[in-house]
């Protein structure tokens, strides 16, 4: 796999993770992990944070 592939294909995986981060603040819906709830504000920092990977991603997997 080249580093173009590589980074598109992080790219779209960050995006999905941002999706289900989003959809997570929209909705209200509750993660549990282990027995551990969530808190919501770990969805505000992650979809910063992923969103930033994402367009990283797409933004190294168009250059030459």
């Amino acid at each position: 796999m080249n580093r173009k592939s590589f980074s598109l294909l992080a790219g779209f995986i960050f995006l999905l993770v941002f999706l289900l981060h989003l959809f997570r603040l929209i909705r209200g819906w509750e993660a549990v992990i282990g027995g551990w709830v969530v808190p919501m504000w770990f969805s505000y920092f992650a979809l910063v944070f992923t969103g930033y990977l994402a367009y990283q991603g797409f933004k190294l997997s168009g250059k030459n």
